[in-house]
């Protein structure tokens, strides 16, 4: 019985992330989920990001956290159409969630939209928005073992930023060990090693992003 409940309710949440598609692919919007753990530098990477872009694209965040709306207004103080989900005690984003701000947001005006799931290596990997990519951001000091810690998170995404590479050196991590280890669990995703503090290396990741919006026809 207890598994037909957990069936029904990923049922229903699979059926609106697919409503949820179906409305960013009808405005031609390329959405991208950005999640990793508290402290990862996931805020501060879009930041950097909204104010390297914001000249040529359109962009708006939808931010996930337990309590406060002190992520959005960062991205709102970088020029960035930012909305504050919070979810109380859950920890991620459900598409009923992302559904709801959706409707609040201009989607005709909007070329590219981040979802920034609450921070978690576990709980945002079975549940959707409807985005068309996902992404994790590492960061160096959590170390080389998260990839095979929490599998599914890293084969659920695409790419993933190493971010905090202003560490190596620093740290009794080694960059290339990162790397080879979440080769181990996905030898398909996108690997960027970044710092979002300095700008370092995130030109690649800029222009996955570019190519993403070539393919959605919203590039501008």
């Amino acid at each position: 019985m207890r598994i037909e409940l957990a069936q029904n309710v990923m049922q229903r949440h699979n059926a609106q992330a697919r409503e949820n598609a179906r409305a960013l692919m009808r405005y031609n919007v390329f959405a991208v989920d950005v999640m990793g753990a508290p402290g990862a530098g996931k805020t501060e990477l879009l930041e950097r990001t909204v104010e390297a872009m914001a000249r040529n694209v359109r962009m708006a965040v939808i931010e996930g956290d337990v309590c406060t709306a002190r992520d959005a207004r960062r991205l709102q103080e970088r020029g960035a159409q930012a909305i504050q989900i919070n979810t109380g005690g859950a920890c991620h984003l459900d598409a009923d969630m992302v559904a709801e701000v959706l409707e609040d947001l201009s989607l005709l005006d909007i070329d590219l939209l981040f979802i920034e799931n609450v921070g978690n290596l576990i709980c945002p990997t079975h549940f959707p928005s409807g985005a068309a990519e996902r992404v994790i951001v590492l960061s160096l000091p959590e170390g080389a073992d998260k990839p095979e810690k929490y599998p599914a998170m890293f084969q659920s995404c695409s790419g993933v930023l190493v971010n905090k590479m202003d560490l190596a050196g620093v740290l009794p991590v080694y960059p290339a060990e990162v790397v080879q280890q979440i080769g181990r669990v996905n030898g398909e995703m996108n690997i960027w090693p970044v710092c979002a503090r300095t700008g370092e290396g995130m030109e690649e990741w800029y222009e996955w992003l570019h190519a993403g919006l070539r393919r959605f026809g919203r590039y501008r």
